[in-house]
This record gives C-alpha cells, structure tokens and sequence, in this order.
C-alpha cells in the first residue's frame, strides 16, 4: 500500500505524537456523531483492545487502528468509523469509512488536533472472518495516506463533511450514497444540505458526485438523507432515514440499470409501490434507528435489518420481504456491554448461521468486527 518511504514517514511521524499523548476521553451513549470530539491527541485511540462481551455477540477483532492486523496506521489512518460494505462484483468486497483521523494540518475550526479526511476505502478478499477481516489495499493520494473519497471544506454550517451511507455495485459501477453535513448539533442530531449518491469506474480509486441524484432535506426527501442498499429482484432497494438517530425507516427502489434517475425511483406507501413522489413513502420500520444495513440471509430466509435504537444497543429484525413487515428487535449487543458504539453493518458474505458485521466504539474511535450466531 504505497512505498515503504511514504509509509515509514507516517509510522515516525506518529512515534513522535505518541510519547507526548495522554489517554483518550470517554463518552457517554447515544454517541455524537461529531469526530471532532473525540481524544484531541490523536494516539492512543484504537489502543483499548478487542473487549469480551458477556452476551450474544462477540468481538472477533479490531480492524481499524494502531491495534489492527491491517496496520491502518501506514496509511494514515489512526481513527475512522463506520464501515459500509459491499461486494465489488468482481470478488471483492468494498469497505467505505467516514470520518477518519491521522497527522497533517489539524481541523481547528471545530477545535480538533487531528488533521480529517470525510471518507476513505478500503478493498478486500478475505473470506475467512472467523479470525478478523484482511484489507488488500486501500486508494492512496499523492503523500501515501488513504485518500478522500469526496473532498469537502469541512467548515461549519457550510459544509462539515461528506459522509457515506451506503454501497452497492451495478454493472461495474461502485457506487456510494453519501450525505452532506452541514452542522453536527446535539448528539444523535445533525442537519444535511442534502444526500446523493457518488460513483466509480475503476473499482473505488476515484469517485464522482451525480449531482443530479441530490435529495434536498425538504418534504419526502428528508426521509432519505441517510440509509441501506440491497439488491433483489433486478431492483436496487434503498431503505432511507431522516438525518441523525432516532427517525424511522422508509422504503423506495430502483431498477439496477436507473439508479442514477431519481424520475425512475418507486416509493412504498405501505401497500403498494407510488412512481416519482417520495411523500408517498409511509415508515416501515418504527422505534427510532440509527445508521442501518440490510441483507437477505441464505440460512435463514429472511431479510435481516441492523441498526441501532434509542438506547444505543445494536438490534436485528427480520422480514420474509424486503418491504416487511419487521419483527420487534433482537438485541445482539446492549448499549452497557459496548458504551458508545454505533453503526452495524453486515458484511456482504455473511450469509450463514455465523453473522459478521461492524460497528464503531466512538471512545476507542476505531472499528471492530463482531459475530453473532443466528437462529430460525
């Protein structure tokens, strides 16, 4: 990943920081999604170690992190979260990050020591999970570090960040939705300018926004600033939520070959599939999510949602169809066992009795993968 040169200048850079580093904040749950506010000496995050969980779930290992198998460090990449996954169609799967912290020209304007980069990828091949998740590579800029997906100015009320949502590939296309940050607020509340979606044609490298794909916080709309994809069918499903934590869920697709025109886009009202107007889309979930993944799982022929809920504990529930209905949650890792986690994403091979996912420990600021056994 990059030269050995481009890579030993970062390891030493970080060696300085961290014999003059103090130990990182705690935080207490629902988390800020603001990565500002994490430990203003970026070191020793990632540095906590894979927890032991007394319940359903159990920690497999820390992909992120000084910590980390992968090394992310190499490329400059001390602290990230999220980890939105997909497969590329061509053996791979994609692995996009938010906000992600390193060394460089720190963002001062919301009090941060870290230098930011909104997004990053990853790309692997790994599909043996039971020992952790092995990146391959990851698209490097000019000074050797994983490179922002979609730059963004990071000031704000004007632009903060551009953060993924969700992935998918159609036809050899990667493609991204993303929304665009204006303000982080409150915790668990931020605003939007708007979400759109980002591609690719040569497998993550470089992206382009579609900005005739960009969804407005206004009206219907605002129930897609952030969400999931699935494939089935031959349509692309995107299961939205407003901005923050806490909205409820709603439903439109796509055909596959129109997912870039949103006049071709269907929304669910409940009953029946509404072309063009997403003031249609009745919720299909309730409770109050945070962010969300869905993915139909061969084991148990269902349709299986992660998500997060009020309490901040990551919950499943389960459909026989990708419009519902949704059972009640299933609790597979409660807010005390894992304060300040966020994010449950599924990865994309998980088809099994054996589920594998990632979520973020916002405290540690580094991503873990965990495994839960399912039953019918």
């Amino acid at each position: 990943m990059g030269t050995s040169v481009k890579r030993n200048r970062v390891q030493s850079a970080i060696a300085v920081l961290i014999c003059a580093s103090a130990p990182a904040l705690t935080f207490s749950a629902p988390v800020s999604a603001n990565p500002n506010s994490v430990n203003p000496i970026p070191v020793l995050n990632g540095t906590n170690g894979v927890p032991v969980l007394p319940g359903r779930s159990q920690a497999v290992a820390q992909v992120t992190g000084l910590l980390s198998a992968n090394r992310t460090q190499d490329y400059n990449v001390l602290g990230t979260d999220l980890g939105i996954m997909w497969d590329n169609g061509n053996g791979q799967v994609l692995t996009a990050f938010g906000d992600t912290a390193g060394l460089g020209i720190p963002n001062l304007l919301n009090g941060s020591l870290w230098s930011w980069r909104s997004s990053i990828l990853v790309r692997s091949s790994d599909g043996f999970l039971a020992d952790g998740m092995t990146f391959d590579s990851t698209p490097l800029d000019i000074v050797g570090q994983s490179k922002e997906l979609i730059p963004s100015p990071k000031i704000p009320f004007v632009e903060i960040s551009r953060i993924p949502t969700a992935g998918i590939a159609v036809d050899g296309v990667q493609y991204m939705s993303m929304m665009s940050v204006k303000n982080w607020g409150e915790p668990g509340h931020w605003e939007t300018n708007y979400s759109s979606l980002a591609f690719s044609t040569d497998n993550g490298e470089n992206w382009i926004e579609a900005t005739e794909t960009r969804r407005p916080p206004e009206g219907g709309n605002r129930n897609f600033q952030m969400g999931a994809f699935m494939k089935d069918g031959g349509f692309v499903y995107q299961y939205g939520t407003p901005a923050g934590r806490g909205g409820l869920v709603y439903l439109t697709r796509v055909p596959e070959q129109k997912i870039r025109d949103l006049g071709a886009y269907e929304y669910w009202d409940g009953g029946k599939w509404i072309p063009e107007n997403p003031d249609a889309a009745a919720p299909i979930v309730f409770g109050g999510v945070g962010e969300l993944s869905v993915q139909y799982n061969e084991f148990l022929g269902q349709y299986l949602m992660l998500t997060t809920d009020w309490r901040n504990s990551v919950v499943m529930r389960r459909a026989p169809e990708p419009t519902g209905p949704w059972s009640a949650p299933e609790v597979l890792i409660d807010a005390n066992e894992l304060p300040t986690m966020y994010g449950a994403y599924v990865h994309p091979w998980s088809s099994g009795p054996d589920l594998y996912f990632l979520t973020t420990v916002h405290s540690n600021y580094n991503v873990l993968l965990m495994r839960t056994t399912l039953h019918p």
